[in-house]
């Protein structure tokens, strides 16, 4: 890699060839980005000064047969370059100077400098092609773009030999080997949002690949805006921000590299478990274990129809049946933040195709999941444990799920049985967002959504109350002795003193006392307003007291039903 200081001239010097990678996106730089650069260009022209305009990454690539010696990818700059070019050209058609603005930006034979993506091609040629100023119609962002500056352009603020003095970029030069996705994750780091996918899609396919691009990509991720949109939607996965394109690209590599078709090194596994070189994983599997791209390509549309068709992040605001199967853990998934389950469901729904048998495994999965969530039990193995275990063990039904954990003593990846649950409901401190879930599916599950006047909202729409208010000193009964005040703050925590309700209680009645939190006050309503119809609560509003003893009556109250609903059998 080397990097220094570029000017235009260095960047193209008439026989190198920028190539935006052909199925990148398209240009989206608007009218506020315009009028910055165009005001960049009137300060240059004003002070005859040095001004630098960030930084470009270009990579080498191999030399092409014709007469063009140098092909670079523009990875870094796409935006700023397709702007200064239609900028420049307007600039030279409004003095006279076309024959400038060829010398500059196209080749001795003639071809642009710039190869554009497909998206925008047609009108980037059309424009940097006019022998004069032309009046058309804006259609795209390119042709805004051009009639944007043939408008704003103020000649007597403008001296095109000084902006091409002036003009400075900090230049990356990698070559063929060197590893863009780093490149591109230090660019994510600074605010510009660029995907493995985007990778992906230029890695698949090439100029000439249309038919298969339009096949495999096009109809499966760009179909429309709906579909664009639901790939784009952007989850927190662990420390990261991830793209659902992203997040499916890593779930499809786990799967093929764990179940079993493919001999994979240990440390290749390893390898292709980190999410920061998806990109390099997907190239180093592809050379180095002999996969045909093509038959890469019918597989991952497959996988890709299977996983939209599926996985709703939006169900965190629907209403959850009571009924088991993919809704149930697709609340699992994103409303209690366990997106590692996300290859090994992906695998059952594909190598599964009797419906019953999906749904019993995955009441199984929900049940495993849960009961280790009560109890305390650590998540960090699950990426190993569902993948590299159950993927590679080809755990496709509830019977082999229960089988594996049987014949394992595995003390990290156990599902708890019953005793372990009645503990986790009497003594475990959660997080605020476990606790509301737990309960959230316990009550799709005890009430009757038929009979239930009010209906059951998505488990992102329920704020998490503490019955008794950890701030209790000065609206509840005293306790006098140290040991019973412990006692008392900590029973205060667990799950039978917590409660879901539809609204956060205002401070005031948070804290207040049990017959006032209950009713509310003037404005300010109490738990009987915001708690229609929560049957895992309802019972217990009738209460004339709230104190250690109900908190016991009704944790064990939340233990039965758990019980009964996430079944354990022949314990």
């Amino acid at each position: 890699m080397e990097a220094g200081k570029r000017t235009i001239n260095d960047i193209f010097n008439g026989n190198r060839v920028l190539e935006i990678p052909f199925f990148q996106r398209a240009y989206v730089w608007s009218e506020k980005q315009w009028e910055r650069l165009l005001e960049d260009m009137e300060l240059m022209t004003a002070s005859n000064k040095p001004h630098f305009l960030g930084s470009v990454i270009l990579k080498q690539q191999k030399t092409p047969s014709n007469e063009v010696s140098d092909v670079r990818t523009l990875i870094d700059g796409q935006q700023r370059f397709t702007t200064l070019i239609i900028f420049f050209k307007v600039l030279c058609l409004k003095t006279d100077r076309n024959f400038s603005f060829e010398r500059l930006f196209k080749l001795e034979n003639g071809e642009l400098a710039l190869w554009h993506n497909h998206n925008d091609i047609e009108s980037f040629q059309r424009v940097l092609n006019f022998r004069e100023l032309e009046e058309i119609e804006s259609k795209d962002n390119i042709l805004k773009a051009y009639n944007f500056f043939k408008d704003k352009l103020n000649l007597e603020k403008l001296d095109r030999q000084k902006i091409l003095n002036n003009i400075m970029f900090v230049a990356i030069d990698l070559d063929e080997q060197e590893d863009e996705q780093q490149i591109f994750d230090t660019i994510n780091s600074l605010g510009v949002r660029l995907t493995t996918a985007e990778l992906l899609k230029n890695y698949f396919f090439n100029r000439n690949d249309i038919d298969d691009y339009e096949t495999y990509w096009k109809n499966v991720f760009e179909k429309d805006n709906e579909t664009k949109n639901y790939w784009d939607r952007e989850m927190t996965t662990g420390r990261l921000r991830r793209a659902f394109i992203d997040l499916f690209f890593y779930s499809y590599l786990q799967i093929k590299i764990y179940q079993g078709e493919l001999t994979i090194r240990t440390e290749d596994k390893i390898e292709f478990s980190k999410v920061e070189i998806l990109f390099e994983s997907y190239k180093k599997i592809i050379r180095e274990y002999n996969l045909d791209k093509g038959e890469l390509l019918i597989e991952i549309k497959e996988y890709a129809n299977l996983f939209k068709e599926n996985f709703d992040y939006d169900i965190t605001s629907k209403q959850l049946t009571r009924d088991f199967g993919i809704e149930r853990i697709n609340a699992i998934i994103f409303g209690l933040d366990t997106s590692t389950l996300i290859p090994y469901v992906l695998f059952v729904l594909k190598n599964v195709a009797d419906e019953n048998q999906r749904n019993e495994l995955f009441e199984f999965i929900e049940c495993y999941v849960m009961r280790r969530i009560v109890v305390k039990a650590t998540n960090k193995n699950y990426n190993q444990f569902f993948t590299d275990r159950l993927i590679s063990s080809g755990v496709i039904s509830k019977e082999q799920f229960r089988e594996y954990l049987s014949n394992r003593n595995d003390e990290v990846n156990y599902l708890p049985n019953d005793r372990k649950l009645k503990e986790g409901f009497h003594e475990s401190v959660l997080i605020n967002q476990q606790s509301r879930g737990i309960i959230y599916f316990l009550e799709s599950r005890i009430r009757d959504q038929q009979r239930q006047a009010t209906q059951l909202l998505g488990i992102s729409q329920y704020s998490l109350e503490h019955l008794m208010p950890k701030r209790w000193e000065n609206q509840w009964a005293n306790v006098p002795m140290q040991e019973d005040r412990d006692f008392r703050n900590l029973k205060l925590k667990t799950l039978g003193n917590l409660s879901i309700i539809t609204q956060s209680l205002n401070a005031s009645i948070r804290d207040s006392n049990w017959e006032t939190k209950k009713k509310g006050f003037e404005r300010h309503g109490g738990l009987k307003r915001y708690s229609g119809g929560i049957e895992t609560l309802a019972p217990y509003l009738d209460k004339q007291e709230w104190n250690e003893q109900e908190i016991q009556n009704r944790a064990e109250f939340l233990f039965t039903n758990a019980m009964s609903i996430w079944k354990v059998e022949d314990e």
